[in-house]
């Protein structure tokens, strides 16, 4: 039972300081030297973080990341420079709280403690990439209160149970290993677009034409939802949201083919698998709809379904504008052959473009 508290208390260090390194020493050092917690029989060698020096320089950094947390992009550069302070300081923590034994246990040890902060560390600081897509600023106020709130919360379970806390953060960290894929594929989008626009400001200038081929890995998805065999009319390279049928944050090619109609088709791959998704847009309008790194075709239901949301770098204005007009294009000219259709002496229903 002493061995498992131990790990729990190891464990729960380690995780907390992915999320806020200088909080976790700090409030620690607190707690040992105001006598709040003893570490004497358990983890003597934690003892040093009572030293004043180590209270005052934990205190001020904590004091900078607080109101750097709060700021978007800073909170994310901020990060970037903390993924590789905090699976050292994760470490160093973990491995003062197992104390001495034999060197090879201590390398693996913190080994094993740094992945686990370095778990934590690329989930926060890769939510803190999605959430800053947002140009107002009070997720991230809510946000960095909450991590500030988890660290202390968890701290507070280390001390009362190390048992219950080291199922808890093992829990949570398998909940972030299951999870993560989708935070990280968001963050790599996220990244992917600043690079982009910071690359390649966006222009007024048409800087390339609308594309025509696929990608041969794609050939299969695309034939599986154009069963007719039509030839391509335009096939343009953009990023999915999640909506029904469609996966979210996944690098494809969105589709329109020779045949009239108002309909289009976006496929990828996803994974090892190949995603693809027909949408028939005579229930749709669609619009363009500039954004902070992007630029997007939205497709905003007139019924009861789905909208769908395609993404471009803010580097293809002029791209985005000629799809959208290409698709309002196709809108017309089908309600035009469906006008046409009705009979001269029956009521034509009005169609939305």
């Amino acid at each position: 039972m002493q061995r498992l508290q131990t790990l729990g208390i190891a464990l729960g260090l380690a995780s907390l300081a992915g999320l806020n390194l200088y909080l976790t020493v700090f409030v620690s050092g607190l707690a040992i030297q105001q006598h709040w917690v003893d570490v004497s029989q358990t983890c003597p060698e934690l003892a040093i973080l009572a030293h004043p020096a180590i209270l005052a320089i934990s205190g001020v950094l904590y004091l900078l990341q607080f109101f750097a947390d709060k700021v978007p992009w800073v909170d994310t550069l901020w990060d970037a420079v903390h993924t590789f302070i905090r699976p050292l300081g994760g470490a160093y923590l973990a491995v003062h709280v197992l104390g001495p034994s034999d060197p090879t246990a201590e390398v693996i040890a913190a080994l094993l403690a740094g992945g686990v902060t370095l778990t934590t560390h690329t989930m926060k600081a890769s939510t803190r990439l999605v959430v800053n897509h947002s140009p107002e600023p009070f997720s991230n106020i809510a946000l960095s209160l909450g991590e500030d709130a988890a660290v202390i919360g968890g701290l507070f379970l280390i001390k009362q149970d190390p048992v219950l806390a080291f199922i808890v953060f093992a829990l949570l960290l398998m909940a972030i290993i299951y999870l993560g894929r989708r935070v990280f594929r968001a963050a790599r989008v996220q990244l992917w677009l600043l690079w982009k626009k910071i690359a390649s400001p966006a222009s007024n200038k048409l800087e390339t034409e609308l594309g025509k081929t696929l990608p041969p890995e794609l050939d299969i998805a695309f034939f599986s939802v154009n069963l007719e065999r039509d030839p391509i009319a335009w096939a343009v390279p953009c990023i999915s949201t999640s909506s029904r049928g469609l996966p979210g944050n996944l690098f494809g090619l969105l589709v329109a083919t020779e045949r009239p109609g108002p309909k289009l088709a976006f496929v990828a791959k996803r994974g090892w698998k190949q995603a693809a998704l027909e949408l028939d847009l005579t229930a749709y309008q669609v619009a363009h709809e500039p954004k902070l790194l992007s630029e997007n075709v939205v497709l905003t239901s007139l019924e009861k379904r789905p909208k769908y949301v395609f993404v471009f770098p803010r580097s293809q204005r002029v791209i985005v504008q000629a799809v959208v007009a290409s698709i309002r294009e196709r809108f017309a000219e089908h309600a035009a052959v469906s006008t046409d259709a009705v009979p001269r002496d029956e009521p034509v229903a009005s169609a939305a473009s």
